[in-house]
């Protein structure tokens, strides 16, 4: 039996399974809550989704507004998903099915951010809340049922990884972290765990560097020193938020001029990952001779082996989230059924106080007898609550669909709403 969908819900974007990085810049809304303001008066409902690998615009309407509103905007090149496989997309998103490091926790994170600055641009319909709500529910559960997330599940995990494979081992390594937000901490807690000589740390509030490094027992490193640090770094990954390059090709020059120690025979060679979006490192510093610069298209090597190594976790999921769509079908029509008996209850309420009030008049000045009243009162109000029923039926009628008369008939003498639902 397949679920029809009350509710028009649509999401359309990119993400790192058809786009790089170029293409996910390109994308990018550097002003969120411009986009929102300008989808306020074209939608119910309106959330934008930002993360390093992905950018989902999800609205309380259809496939075709979203789109023209999105190339409105300048953007191209997006898929766009409606109705129930939206719903779908939505809830393997939240499980971590749909990420590049299959099982991340940091999604349930970013939906919930997401969430926050459509209420805070009165873009957040109670359509777009229960989606939202719904799926980072089933987000939580799905990882409590499965070992989806076990191990290492994040980008920042994902680059140390890298760097390990790179170097073939950070035993003895000296690491500087450039960031100290939320990717930042992932990759701090990821490098405590290997045998590393030092780690360093730089952000631009220098406290929250401070409070990372205590953490790891790192040096924290104020950001005016970053290429100082990164003559002495044998990896530098950076992770911060910056809306520009903060790592430049002349500066990365210079600190490579310092790296040539008294034994060596040339330069000491440096890795450079960055996993920020948009990128922290200018594309040209991977041309500087003993720079190796790998950014989040390089960590499609450690997607696929992390996905290789829970395919039996992700089979669990998607057979737990095919029920949770059902349910989250059902969810959503129930609520629109319940808008739309809300509305019946209001107008049918309007007619019984316009109707009591001109029987209250006439009690109290025509002399007629209460029971006539009475009587004249009750007859108007089935008249006038079965009016359009009774137009709608004659009109079915006349067509010659008197199977849908009679369920309108039905509905209203029995209340029975199985006739409402319609089989494969």
């Amino acid at each position: 039996m397949k679920n029809g969908l009350i509710p028009s819900v649509t999401i359309a974007g990119i993400s790192h399974h058809g786009s790089d990085i170029a293409e996910l810049e390109a994308f990018r809304f550097p002003d969120e809550a411009a986009l929102l303001a300008d989808a306020q008066g074209r939608f119910k409902g309106a959330l934008l989704l930002q993360t390093c690998n992905r950018i989902e615009f999800l609205v309380e309407g259809d496939a075709c507004m979203a789109e023209a509103f999105l190339r409105e905007q300048g953007r191209d090149g997006f898929r766009t998903l409606e109705g129930e496989d939206a719903l779908r997309h939505l809830l393997r998103l939240s499980a971590g099915i749909d990420s590049m490091v299959v099982g991340e926790d940091q999604i349930l994170g970013q939906l919930k951010t997401a969430l926050a600055l459509a209420r805070e641009n009165e873009t957040c319909s109670p359509l777009v809340e229960r989606c939202i709500t719904k799926a980072a529910h089933v987000g939580v559960e799905v990882r409590r049922r499965t070992n989806i997330n076990k191990g290492a599940v994040s980008i920042g995990s994902a680059a140390v990884e890298l760097a390990e494979d790179l170097l073939g081992s950070l035993t003895g390594r000296h690491i500087l972290v450039v960031g100290g937000g939320e990717m930042g901490t992932l990759v701090t807690q990821a490098l405590a765990a290997k045998d590393l000589t030092a780690i360093y740390v730089t952000n631009r509030t220098f406290a929250r560097a401070e409070e990372l490094a205590d953490l790891v027992g790192g040096k924290a490193v104020r950001l005016d020193e970053l290429f100082r640090y990164a003559a002495l770094a044998d990896v530098i990954i950076s992770c911060t938020a910056a809306p520009h390059p903060i790592i430049r090709y002349d500066e990365v020059c210079d600190a490579m001029r310092d790296r040539v120690w008294p034994l060596d025979e040339g330069r000491k060679p440096l890795v450079v990952i960055d996993i920020a979006q948009p990128r922290d490192v200018e594309e040209a510093v991977g041309d500087i001779d003993g720079v190796y610069l790998f950014t989040i298209d390089d960590l499609r090597t450690v997607s696929e082996n992390n996905m290789n190594s829970r395919k039996e976790e992700a089979r669990e999921a998607y057979a737990f989230l095919d029920t949770e769509l059902t349910q989250f079908v059902t969810l959503l029509n129930r609520a629109g059924a319940s808008d739309l008996l809300a509305h019946l209850h209001s107008w049918a309420e309007m007619i019984r106080c316009r109707e009591r009030d001109k029987a209250a008049a006439r009690l109290g000045s025509s002399g007629a007898p209460a029971e006539d009243i009475l009587d004249d009162l009750s007859r108007v109000l089935v008249k006038k609550l079965l009016n359009d029923v009774t137009f709608s039926v004659r009109r079915c009628a006349e067509s010659g669909d008197l199977e849908s008369a009679q369920a309108l008939v039905h509905a209203v003498t029995a209340g029975d709403n199985e006739c409402f639902r319609k089989d494969d």
